[in-house]
């Protein structure tokens, strides 16, 4: 089995996307600079006790639009403690919330949204939260 470990999401705004972001879901970026062709890395989990190994989260990145590369679009889904909370963070940076929220049985409450970039990620409550 080949687990997900990364995820990657184009941007055409630097200051905007890590602004969101950070202030929506707490994530720690860095941004590598022109070196790294701007790419900004993204810690969505603190490292547990073993070196080395994930908390149990994945971690990713944000890298620029380039009208020349196909298909550019990211596929993501963020847990969160609180599905009220987590709809009001993105409204009130920037983003848009897509529809009314529905259940996904046996997974949790699970909603769509657009972020400042225009790019369309999830947000899931799990079961049980």
């Amino acid at each position: 089995m080949n687990p997900v470990v990364h995820f990657e999401i184009p941007y055409t705004n630097a200051e905007r996307i890590s602004k969101f972001y950070s202030n929506v879901f707490g994530w720690k970026l860095t941004h590598l600079g022109e070196n790294s062709g701007n790419y900004i890395l993204a810690t969505t989990a603190v490292a547990d006790a073993k070196p080395g190994q994930p908390a149990g989260a994945i971690n990713g990145g944000f890298y620029p639009v380039k009208p020349d590369w196909p298909a550019q679009f990211p596929s993501i889904v963020i847990g969160v403690g609180d599905m009220q909370a987590a709809m009001n963070a993105i409204n009130s940076n920037g983003g848009k919330v897509l529809g009314d929220p529905m259940m996904i049985p046996g997974f949790g409450l699970y909603f769509s949204f657009l972020d400042t970039e225009g790019n369309r990620n999830s947000v899931i409550q799990p079961t049980g939260i």
